[in-house]
């Protein structure tokens, strides 16, 4: 069910969720958490059909607040809501907040009234991130905050400022979308022989803060050189396109050529394929919302790894 509340207030929204409640039987007990989703008008949905996947994991309140990307203040302000509920809102109820001129400009009022009490506040930039998250008005109010450097106009570049403004609570996708390759990588270095690694190569896409992240963790984890390739070489696949770890027995390599396919090649060994995905918005909003206290291992890959790659690169120079 959608409900449109052109022109209203959060007290009249407030009260329409109570009216829904009422007459529809939808309740927000067993909502384990308030998403608020900060993002412009005409970029919702992308967003919210992520949230709708991700809540039938996590039953929460969504809050949308979508305003104008060229924020004006000489308009009259007007809200716009709508309130979605039952299919068309997965297992969470959806609120979009669709803000105009003036009223835009106070974003942690317009979500206030409409917080589930007593639950953690997430915040998600899909988009243009705020430039320091855990000072913005909804980054305030956040147990958690939620970026994306590879949507941003510089990803590598908004890596190292995320790195300089960190704060407990913030986390990156660029970092959630390494699961798979950290878990996998881990699982290698587990088998015999145990022999320490010497040198790592990590390569991606041009566009890819995850490659970045990934030599940053893989630098912090081993203490060893690792020297990273960000190029637009055609590969069939963007994101990272491989590691080279090599030890005395010999070369280990885990390369993504193809999409989703990842070849494992290790000394002695036969060689595998194994499947190995470019993760999906609803998959990494999914990992982050499992999780309301801060990651400490981003912490330490963003603020130290990043500055310990990029100190032991300056010599070898990354290419680009």
């Amino acid at each position: 069910m959608i409900v449109d509340l052109p022109d209203t207030t959060t007290s009249n929204i407030s009260k329409a969720l109570v009216k829904i409640r009422e007459e529809g039987g939808a309740v927000a007990l067993g909502r384990v958490l308030t998403l608020v989703i900060a993002t412009h008008l005409g970029q919702e949905e992308e967003a919210i059909e992520a949230a709708n996947d991700a809540s039938r994991e996590h039953p929460m309140r969504v809050i949308v607040v979508s305003t104008e990307e060229e924020r004006t203040s000489n308009g009259d302000g007007r809200l716009d809501a709508q309130i979605r509920v039952g299919g068309d809102a997965g297992a969470s109820e959806v609120i979009v907040l669709r803000a105009y001129g003036e009223t835009a400009s106070d974003e942690e009022g317009l979500v206030t009234g409409l917080l589930l009490p007593d639950a953690p506040v997430v915040v998600w930039w899909p988009g243009i991130a705020p430039s320091v998250v855990s000072k913005s008005p909804l980054g305030r109010i956040a147990t958690r905050r939620i970026t994306d450097a590879s949507a941003q106009p510089d990803p590598q570049e908004a890596l190292r400022h995320l790195a300089k403004t960190y704060a407990p609570g913030d986390t990156d996708f660029a970092w959630t979308r390494l699961t798979l390759w950290r878990a996998q990588l881990a699982a290698v270095l587990d088998q015999p022989p145990y022999e320490p690694i010497t040198a790592v190569e990590v390569a991606g896409a041009a566009d890819s803060p995850s490659t970045m992240l990934l030599a940053s963790w893989l630098a912090l984890q081993l203490q060893v050189p690792v020297q990273y390739d960000l190029t637009s070489r055609a590969t069939g696949s963007s994101g990272i396109h491989g590691v080279r770890m090599e030890r005395a027995s010999g070369v280990i390599e885990l390369e993504r050529e193809i999409p989703n396919v990842a070849r494992l090649s290790q000394p002695n060994q036969p060689t595998h394929d194994l499947s190995l995905p470019r993760r999906s918005l609803r998959d990494c909003l999914a990992e982050e919302l499992r999780r309301l206290d801060p990651d400490d291992l981003y912490g330490e890959v963003i603020t130290k790894g990043l500055d310990q790659l990029e100190t032991a690169d300056k010599g070898a120079g990354a290419k680009a």
